[in-house]
């Protein structure tokens, strides 16, 4: 298990407090609750954009929580997907791989692997801009597990999507993810996100944690 301890946080009246939370080192850790929560602010602290001085995050024997957010080596897609609409699908990509020191040749076979498990080859290189909304999500997918992180984040990742897409892209993504070995947390409201992808659901309220299953 990943164990998160002591995750305090307040912004004005509201106040986020974990005293303790377990989030799966196999398989997929959902984080559900509505708008107001403390989802996105969970998020935040554990990827390092938002401090929680005093927390502790134990992965595989480190405390994550002490690193910069450069060093958890974690891969990240946030609901946005904030891909570089001047580049193709293969240059955001590799971007992404040069970044994490991966040499050419390796992230190639990475690019043509995760290519291949993702149904992206039609569209590696077009240009971001011009991408639908269900191909920029898989780019912004591949990009974030190139580099083989400790664990992948995905904040809603699938929000933008129509019905068919967000079932057709869940079950791309969960194989996908399974091959990888990758732990995820994925934050989402969406019961259709739950019941096809989550190994462990934890449910958070008013900034605590209320249910874990």
């Amino acid at each position: 298990m990943s164990l998160v301890e002591n995750l305090n946080i307040k912004f004005g009246s509201f106040h986020l407090e974990i005293p303790k939370w377990e989030i799966l080192d196999e398989g997929i850790t959902v984080l559900s609750g509505p708008s107001g929560s403390g989802k996105t602010s969970v998020f935040r602290a554990l990827v390092g954009l938002e401090l929680a001085p005093g927390f502790k995050w134990t992965f595989q024997g480190v405390n994550l929580a002490i690193l910069k957010p450069s060093e958890r080596k974690l891969g990240i897609v946030f609901q946005s997907l904030d891909l570089f609409p001047h580049m193709t699908a293969t240059e955001n990509i590799l971007f992404a791989a040069r970044a994490r020191g991966i040499e050419k040749k390796l992230a190639m076979m990475r690019l043509m692997e995760i290519s291949d498990s993702l149904k992206m080859e039609k569209f590696l290189n077009r240009s971001a801009s011009i991408l639908s909304g269900g191909e920029r999500q898989r780019v912004a997918i591949a990009r974030a597990i190139i580099g083989q992180p400790r664990m992948l984040f995905m904040d809603e990742p699938f929000s933008a999507l129509d019905l068919d897409l967000r079932n057709e892209s869940r079950k791309l993504i969960k194989e996908l993810l399974r091959k990888e070995k990758i732990p995820t947390l994925l934050i989402t409201h969406d019961p259709g996100d739950i019941e096809m992808l989550g190994n462990k659901v934890s449910k958070i309220q008013f900034g605590r944690i209320i249910d874990q299953v």
